[in-house]
């Protein structure tokens, strides 16, 4: 109730945790809370046609430990936006190519940046007309000449506010893994990055075998529990560098930068052989479970959605071949089954 909770705000609690508690998202809060996690500086990026104002601004948030990066011309904004992915916009309100409200708009028409915070930073001191701005998707205006602590105070909270409502918008609930459309936009950032790089990445997606048969003989209780502990075994057996998600029912779906498809499909038979192994107590009988996996890896000629339809052509290949076994793209043709751990890479 809410007298407990405001008991252990002023305790100094940091979370507060109700029902039963599912041991990977327990793992999870603590790992953010003791700061074991990484953490990652906040991402900014300023639009402002005035150089030596763009560059003083960023002069002050790098002071801060934020990270920066300055735009002169705004009619590049949507691709730096895909590029440097901020956590939050400063923009100048009068620019001679467009006005700040103006691509406030054009940035508010992709789905993917309705909650990114846009902080108009301007000398337009007439209230009627920063309201008007902030109407057309802003939502903050300082005033120029701005206090230092004031600038960042406010760029902090607002980052700070947005990040944590990213991270619940992108999770799924059950798993606390990237969302479907998450992962796939993770998917187009790394192709994107690989290629102007010029390193591989691999995708893969993995599906839980024979889940239909688990959730009618043990129940959907269990069925859950499987698919979250798929999700644990994940996150602990890959790199913090690789993306996974839970790509809808007992589907998976991970990105791996800077990650060739021998490689890929060689972590992805320790993790299958490994999980098989995994011993569920149940009734009416005790319950073990494999997975069949699909790979590919990014070429000159493919996308990230052709990469998904390749992957997802390839699980189902496993699936069709006896299940509980990796098997590469059809033009990257390799296979890791449980009668074999060896492999040949045909590319």
């Amino acid at each position: 109730d809410t007298p407990t909770r405001l008991a252990a705000v002023r305790a100094g609690g940091q979370e507060f945790l109700t029902g039963t508690l599912e041991a990977s998202s327990l793992l999870e809060k603590i790992e953010i809370l003791t700061c074991v996690a990484q953490y990652e500086p906040y991402k900014v990026l300023i639009i402002d046609d005035s150089r030596a104002q763009a560059l003083h601004t960023e002069r002050l948030l790098n002071s801060a430990g934020i990270i920066t990066r300055t735009l002169i011309e705004p009619i590049q904004a949507m691709a730096e936006l895909a590029d440097f992915q901020p956590d939050l916009i400063i923009l100048d309100m009068y620019m001679p190519a467009c006005t700040g409200t103006e691509l406030a708009k054009v940035i508010r028409h992709n789905d993917r940046y309705v909650s990114v915070p846009i902080i108009y930073l301007s000398a337009e001191d007439d209230l009627d007309k920063q309201l008007d701005a902030m109407s057309e998707g802003g939502d903050d205006f300082l005033t120029k000449p701005i206090k230092p602590r004031h600038l960042i105070t406010t760029v902090r909270n607002r980052a700070a506010r947005a990040r944590n409502l990213k991270a619940r918008m992108v999770r799924d609930s059950l798993t606390g893994l990237y969302n479907h459309t998450h992962i796939l936009q993770l998917l187009e950032d790394c192709s994107f990055r690989a290629r102007r790089e010029n390193k591989p990445l691999s995708f893969a997606m993995l599906d839980i075998d024979h889940f239909k048969r688990v959730n009618d003989s043990h129940g959907h209780p269990m069925g859950d529990r499987v698919i979250k502990s798929l999700a644990l075994f994940l996150k602990q057996r890959l790199r913090k560098t690789d993306f996974i998600g839970r790509y809808g029912g007992e589907e998976f779906a991970i990105v791996m930068p800077d990650t060739d498809l021998e490689a890929a499909c060689k972590v992805l038979d320790e993790i299958r052989q490994r999980f098989a192994e995994i011993h569920y107590p149940a009734q009416p009988q005790d319950l073990w479970c494999t997975f069949s996996a699909g790979v590919v890896e990014l070429r000159e000629d493919s996308d990230s959605l052709m990469m998904a339809s390749q992957a997802d052509e390839a699980l189902y290949r496993a699936k069709d071949s006896g299940r509980n076994r990796v098997q590469a793209a059809r033009h990257q043709s390799a296979t890791f089954s449980p009668e074999s751990t060896d492999s040949v890479i045909n590319l």
